[in-house]
């Protein structure tokens, strides 16, 4: 793959001071459950820093095509040890790279590649990057959405209509929260945590 699947910069970058820090310091949003909807809901075991599973309630009724690569790649095993190569505090915890983000690889390259499996156009929606929404991560291409996706940790309005929304967080948000966050702008991790086992649940 020739460009990072990343959040595109200027958009990224514009987020960044706005979702760590209030006026009255760190934006702290609650916990709060989510009711799972008709699914199929994607199974995550993390491990690391974080400990514990994450269940995700894909929107196939929105993202249908996203969210039936991701339930392709999950059955073939694709997103088992696969790392949260970015993790930016405040912001979202970026996953997925079945090519390059494997734990037991070379790790230099994670976020720069996808899968044997084409490339998704946009199925932008209505919906908002909230707290526990799941988008995928594509380049500047807005067509060019692969396997990488990414959890919110808080509110993104910035990315609305920009990103292709699948899911949504309905249990184990806190050990979102507490998935290893990375360094610098660009929230690249050193050891990241580990998606140990991806299943799907129809």
């Amino acid at each position: 793959m020739s460009s990072e699947r990343i959040l595109v910069g200027g958009l990224f970058a514009a987020g960044l001071a706005v979702l760590s820090y209030t006026a009255f310091g760190p934006l702290v949003t609650p916990v709060m459950a989510q009711e799972d909807g008709p699914g199929p809901n994607l199974i995550i075991d993390v491990a690391g820093e974080a400990n514990g599973q994450v269940v995700i309630d894909l929107a196939s009724d929105v993202a249908p095509n996203h969210v039936a690569q991701i339930v392709a790649l999950a059955k073939e095993g694709q997103y088992d040890n696969v790392v949260f190569h970015r993790v930016i505090d405040g912001f979202m915890a970026q996953t997925g790279d079945v090519q390059f983000g494997k734990a037991a690889g070379d790790l230099s390259m994670a976020g720069m590649g996808g899968s044997s499996m084409p490339d998704l156009g946009a199925e932008f929606s209505s919906l908002s990057f909230d707290r526990g929404v799941v988008g995928m991560a594509r380049s500047q291409d807005p067509n060019s959405a692969n396997s990488q996706f990414f959890i919110m940790f808080a509110p993104a309005p910035h990315l609305d209509g920009q990103y292709t929304i699948v899911g949504r967080v309905v249990s184990g948000m806190e050990v979102v929260d507490a998935i290893k966050r990375g360094e610098g702008r660009n929230g690249e991790v050193t050891s990241p945590d580990v998606m140990v086992k991806v299943a799907v649940q129809e």
